[in-house]
């Protein structure tokens, strides 16, 4: 149960989101590392747990709430997207060692749990994807489900905030994080428009 719980989660975690990009950027600039990954992981594990113990089942009569969420997430992406575009023209020259106004703790952290907590998908794939296949055991599988999962989650941050940082010397070329940034816009408004036909 443990692996089936870590493959599941761990294939539904790597795609390609807001959240990921969030930290894959963070660890380049190394800009609050630890908080980030750390936030992101332990949002997600007690998504998970909520999830598979029944909290799934509960919110399949309540389709509103997730209409709720997914308009929400759709205005939090265009705008994350907007912010991406405003990046690729900025004329300051950007930096991973030594960036002059990093953000600050409580921008970090609000930021941080916006993208994690207005990300549709979030909830798509923690509590209604997982937890509908987690609730199906009992007892100690469940529990050895839930540990595999969340495991995944944490392997997962962990290693794209740290991991990153391999990726430093082609980042210190500005047109890479143009580049990033550009690819960032894509990816949002992508998202935010497979949400809005699904509305």
């Amino acid at each position: 149960m443990f692996i089936q719980g870590f493959l599941v989660s761990f294939g539904l975690i790597v795609a390609i989101g807001a959240q990921n990009i969030y930290v894959l950027k963070k660890g380049l600039l190394k800009e609050y590392t630890l908080l980030i990954a750390s936030i992101c992981f332990i949002l997600d594990a007690l998504l998970i747990i909520v999830g598979v113990k029944g909290v799934g089942k509960i919110l399949e009569f309540y389709p509103s709430f997730f209409i709720y969420i997914t308009w929400f997430g759709i205005i939090f992406l265009v705008l994350y997207g907007l912010l991406a575009i405003k990046n690729i023209f900025t004329t300051q020259k950007m930096k991973i060692v030594a960036k002059k106004e990093p953000n600050n703790f409580l921008q970090t952290l609000a930021t941080t749990l916006a993208i994690s907590l207005l990300n549709p998908h979030v909830y798509l794939d923690t509590m209604m994807l997982i937890g509908s296949i987690g609730s199906r055991f009992k007892g100690y599988e469940q529990n050895l489900f839930i540990l595999g999962a969340v495991s995944a989650s944490f392997v997962w941050f962990f290693s794209l905030a740290y991991g990153s940082r391999i990726l430093i010397p082609m980042f210190k070329n500005p047109i890479t994080w143009k580049l990033l940034d550009a690819f960032t816009a894509f990816i949002m408004f992508y998202i935010a428009l497979n949400f809005y036909k699904s509305t």
